[in-house]
């Protein structure tokens, strides 16, 4: 850690001074090497005997697609509304945001979160990033992304 992290107050993760010095014990990996072998080989075994012992006759029936227990009629290739692709996008783009949104809410202002000398930086950087996304919610707003006619 340098010096300039340690004399603006931030110290790093409480650590002991055992782990501190120490890394991963190689008498520690054996249980998880043999855990590890033991999960690979019932997939293995799974697997294999799914392929040895499961009915192998093809019929019609079992070569359509499954359509949710409805035969399928006219094709599949039929191009979608750009609505639902907006909407999906809309999503992901909300979605993304809770997903950095909710980290920093959680340890921004606890102990063991964000440094103090870091917590006005932070904030701004989190203000940019809701401001970014508001405008792109007003921008879809604009264009009538929302509405569904």
């Amino acid at each position: 850690m340098s010096a300039e992290f340690r004399h603006r107050g931030f110290s790093g993760p409480k650590m002991s001074k055992e782990a501190r010095g120490s890394v991963v014990n190689l008498p520690d990996l054996p249980p998880l090497f043999v855990y590890g072998a033991i999960l690979v080989g019932f997939v293995v075994t799974n697997l294999l005997l799914a392929h040895l012992l499961g009915p192998k006759k093809n019929t019609p029936v079992k070569d359509m697609p499954y359509e949710s227990g409805m035969d399928p009629v006219g094709d599949a290739r039929q191009p979608f509304d750009v609505r639902f692709y907006l909407v999906a996008i809309l999503f992901l783009v909300f979605d993304v945001e809770l997903l950095f949104l909710y980290p920093w809410a959680v340890s921004a202002y606890s102990e063991s979160g964000v440094p103090p000398q870091l917590r006005d930086t932070v904030f701004a950087v989190m203000l940019v990033f809701m401001s970014t996304l508001a405008l792109a919610w007003v921008y879809a707003l604009r264009k009538g992304v929302f509405r569904w006619r």
